[in-house]
């Protein structure tokens, strides 16, 4: 064999030794006790995350159903999924042995009937490491039947420390935003070194005293205003079951003192006697975001609460890579625009003046904002006020980004560069080479086909 095939060949083997060798940035933990109805949706939803650096540990629990052999034919076809079947013993015990095989950097958690959007992962790793935070909490979409609503407590993006946070979580305890697990994204070596687990003696909140106790262990915390996950309502819930408020108060009296504990760690003893009754006004707080009412206008049938739908074709042509690269862009666009409460065309002129700094033409924006100028105006003095833009003698024709709209800017960056490199991340060094060397020509001859 010459020499220039040898050095490939092992080019390729260290390639493929380190990468077999690395430890997965993610670990996503399932419990799954019978529920093969469901199972498939909920794995898919996993191994089609446009984030790809992670393990995924399916623990059977005891199941009886055909729960286990699906889980195993997911294994078998996919290296990143690992399967372990175990004896019944409560979805907190179960969690707990994943937690200790999990190799991840970071712990993500889901429930066997519910289901992930595709950006899922990649949003929650890159806001807990582009914001160097402990724990990041997104919003979640509560599906009951052919409803579903979005849900979450927080109003305003950002990074808040564990004070703040905790302040905002005292207004409505009881909501699963705080509750859950399965809307946060969690560092592992958090809950190694705390040799945190769940409490495998509760049947309830044993989840809300998990997270409490591991916010104790925070700096700060990434409120994440984009719903990533999709919560099912299911037969044994405490709503379904029809507890009366006498019932639930009973089972809360188990919490309670976990919940004044975590505010006793928190708050100085002066302030927390001062807050003892918004403290223990969580014994009367109910879930607030646990409903999916069909008479809200924030309620939508199921499938298009998402903004973007995306046709599938087998034709492989320069329409449909136009088609779907502007569909990837809208979803991602769609995304930044929930996290910072812009509307569509607000963000397009935020992008428009990132792209060239002040605007040109009138014609030109309205052309690419889709909409008149007088409307663009409008949107221009709808973004001045929310401060993302300064004007000169209040003229629109004038607007220029401000040091705030930095962040919306940052991330816009970022995600164009995710998508980038998606596309690229399974080709060789030569390939990648090329294709940055095609990308610069193609741009070049659109930019002159477009002067034309």
């Amino acid at each position: 064999m010459p020499a220039s095939e040898w050095k490939q060949v092992v080019k390729q083997f260290l390639k493929e030794t380190i990468m077999s060798e690395s430890k997965p940035l993610v670990s996503i933990i399932v419990p799954i006790y019978n529920g093969e109805k469901v199972i498939k949706k909920c794995i898919e939803s996993i191994l089609n995350q446009d984030y790809q650096n992670f393990e995924l540990l399916l623990m059977d629990d005891g199941s009886k159903d055909g729960s286990p052999a699906i889980c195993d034919e997911y294994a078998a076809s996919d290296s990143r999924v690992t399967v372990v079947h175990k004896a019944n013993s409560g979805v907190s015990d179960t969690r707990n042995q994943a937690m200790a095989m999990a190799k991840g950097e970071y712990f993500q958690f889901l429930d066997a009937d519910d289901w992930i959007v595709p950006e899922a992962t990649k949003l929650l790793v890159r806001a807990m490491e582009e914001n160097d935070v402990d724990l990041v909490v997104a919003d979640f979409y509560r599906v009951v039947g052919e409803n579903t609503s979005r849900k979450g407590s927080i109003d305003k993006s950002g990074v808040y420390t564990k004070l703040q946070f905790a302040d905002c979580m005292m207004a409505s305890p009881a909501d699963y935003y705080y509750g859950v697990i399965w809307n946060k994204l969690f560092k592992g070596d958090i809950i190694r070194s705390n040799m945190m687990k769940m409490d495998k003696t509760l049947n309830w909140c044993e989840d809300f005293i998990f997270n409490m106790e591991y916010i104790l262990h925070t700096e700060n915390i990434y409120v994440l205003k984009v719903p990533i996950y999709y919560y099912v309502k299911t037969e044994g819930s405490l709503v379904s079951q029809g507890l009366n408020p006498a019932n639930v108060v009973r089972m809360k009296l188990n919490v309670v003192e976990y919940y004044r504990a975590f505010y006793k760690n928190l708050l100085s003893e002066t302030e927390y006697e001062r807050r003892k009754t918004e403290i223990n006004a969580f014994l009367i707080d109910y879930a607030h975001d646990d409903g999916a009412p069909g008479f809200l206008p924030s309620t939508k049938k199921l499938g298009t609460e998402r903004s973007v739908s995306v046709q599938k074709t087998d034709k492989v042509n320069m329409w449909t890579t136009y088609y779907y690269l502007r569909k990837v862009m809208e979803r991602e666009m769609a995304n930044v625009s929930l996290q910072f409460k812009l509307s569509k065309k607000e963000l397009r002129v935020i992008t428009y003046l990132h792209m060239f700094g002040r605007i040109e033409s009138k014609e030109e924006l309205a052309e690419y904002v889709e909409t008149s100028w007088p409307m663009i105006a409008t949107i221009i003095e709808q973004l001045r006020l929310k401060g993302y833009v300064r004007l000169e003698r209040g003229r629109p024709i004038t607007a220029t980004l401000t040091e705030k709209a930095g962040e919306i800017v940052r991330i816009l960056d970022r995600t164009m560069q995710d998508m980038k490199n998606n596309l690229i991340e399974s080709l060789s060094e030569e390939f990648r080479t090329f294709y940055e060397e095609f990308e610069s020509i193609v741009n070049d001859k659109l930019a002159l086909f477009s002067r034309r």
